[in-house]
């Protein structure tokens, strides 16, 4: 089945919600100018409440950063206690291959730092709809018919525009490894709506199907 990432995640409530949709990604953001901007502290008492909380034991954590340094990603890392970081900046791949197979990077658009790129240890990648104005979370839809010929050669989380009404469409064309939702599924920026993100991961099963 494909794998599915709910990302932009703010609360505990919401953390909860996606994971039991079916999550298997949960993404928080540490991407200031965002909506969905999440201090490391923040973060780090949402993950200590799924683990009181949660029964569930296959899902990943993830960190949404900008043009950090490694260092400074590593450490948020380790403060929250994520299992991932998506680089979804500028950053170079000698930038990436300092991670060591815990960061995996996001493409908005295939443009001039085109996927093949990729250092082999990351888990997969991402492909994100282009905007100028912003990293992300735009609701902008992304190349289907690029991110399909990328998805052939390389493991890929498709993001950009995807809501209930399209995944399941986006899924049949892309076939890609994994899809990435964050406003498709809010009620507002940061805030998730949860019969959304049930319509959403129910539309993914039924492809699989």
């Amino acid at each position: 089945m494909t794998h599915l990432k709910i990302c932009g995640l703010t609360n505990t409530e919401d953390a909860l919600a996606a994971l039991d949709a079916g999550a298997d990604y949960l993404g928080f953001n540490f991407y200031p100018p965002s909506p969905r901007y999440l201090a490391p502290e923040q973060c780090a008492r949402i993950v200590s409440d799924l683990t009181r909380l949660t029964s569930h034991l296959s899902f990943s954590l993830v960190g949404i950063f900008v043009n950090e340094s490694p260092a400074h990603v590593l450490s948020i890392l380790d403060q929250c206690g994520l299992h991932l970081a998506q680089l979804h900046g500028d950053e170079t791949p000698e930038e990436v291959a300092q991670y060591h197979g815990r960061a995996f990077k996001a493409f908005r658009g295939l443009g001039q730092n085109h996927p093949p790129y990729v250092h082999a240890s990351a888990p997969a990648f991402l492909i994100d709809a282009y905007s100028p104005h912003a990293y992300g979370g735009t609701g902008h839809i992304a190349d289907w018919s690029a991110a399909r010929s990328i998805a052939q050669q390389h493991p890929i989380f498709l993001a950009g525009g995807l809501t209930p009404l399209n995944v399941a469409e986006a899924i049949r064309q892309v076939r890609p490894w994994g899809v990435d939702v964050a406003s498709g599924v809010e009620s507002a920026p940061g805030k998730k709506d949860h019969a959304k993100m049930r319509a959403f991961a129910d539309a993914r099963r039924k492809v699989a199907l």
